[in-house]
């Protein structure tokens, strides 16, 4: 093998690996290897099941995923994208000895964002901060600290009991679906509606968070909807929702995203 034959190959390994790096993005999907970040909590005073925040969730509880749950800084909450998803957190021991307590880990779900004050705040792009619900929080750290400890993070899949829900919002004809309860990578990309007269898919449109919405009528018809998640799944949940629903009704499907 001549040098220049060599040098090409190592050239080809290298732009390889970086683009895997690129491809792989701040929040690890695929890697399965542990990120570098900072943690907060958040909600001392409050009881965990009601800090649905910015995903929309109405309950924690409610919508399945209980009280081990955090906001995420704005590299990964990515305008709600990232809403539902799930990430094993484990507070840096080798960093922070005196505050983090040795091997453990806690798995918690995004369900809020923490917002930026653009003056080198620990939510300020580019850092990848978790402000975790005091019970995620106390999991991994002791609490009579300053609040802030050094974290190792990796996105893990959700698991989830029961099947997916559907929430039914709105008023009037306008029509709005929150969707909780998902499983595999617990984030939503794009939702279809298909409902009992129209009989084909509609494409839904997110309204924020976890709340989708169609400019379809869709009073009095049975209705069908069709996910797929961030990770590329698709699954189907076939008149889910009966036609004689109301708003503040929620219809749990049979099945489940699986990891």
């Amino acid at each position: 093998m001549t040098k220049v034959m060599v040098i090409s190959c190592v050239l080809v390994v290298y732009s390889l690996f970086f683009l895997g790096n690129v491809f792989e993005g701040v929040d690890g999907r695929g890697a399965n290897r542990w990120l570098n970040g900072h943690a907060t909590f958040y909600g001392a005073n409050q009881s965990p099941a009601t800090l649905g925040g910015a995903c929309g969730y109405d309950n924690t509880i409610h919508a399945g995923f209980g009280i081990h749950t955090t906001a995420l800084s704005g590299v990964l909450f990515k305008s709600g994208q990232a809403c539902g998803a799930c990430y094993q957190v484990m507070c840096d021991y080798k960093a922070d000895p005196k505050w983090c307590l040795r091997g453990k880990m806690v798995t918690v779900t995004a369900t809020n964002f923490c917002p930026p004050n653009n003056q080198g705040g620990w939510c300020d792009s580019p850092r990848q901060h978790f402000d975790m619900a005091m019970p995620s929080f106390l999991r991994i750290a002791r609490q009579a600290n300053e609040g802030i400890i050094p974290i190792v993070f990796k996105r893990v899949s959700c698991h989830r009991r029961g099947g997916v829900r559907f929430t039914m919002r709105g008023q009037g004809n306008f029509n709005m679906v929150m969707i909780s309860n998902v499983g595999g990578s617990g984030d939503v990309k794009a939702t279809w509606v298909r409902s009992s007269k129209a009989k084909r898919w509609v494409p839904m449109s997110r309204n924020w968070g976890v709340n989708w919405q169609s400019r379809t009528d869709l009073r009095n018809q049975k209705l069908s909807f069709k996910l797929t998640l961030v990770d590329g799944k698709t699954m189907t949940f076939n008149n889910v929702v009966p036609s004689f629903w109301n708003y503040g009704q929620t219809f749990s499907a049979k099945n489940q995203f699986t990891h």
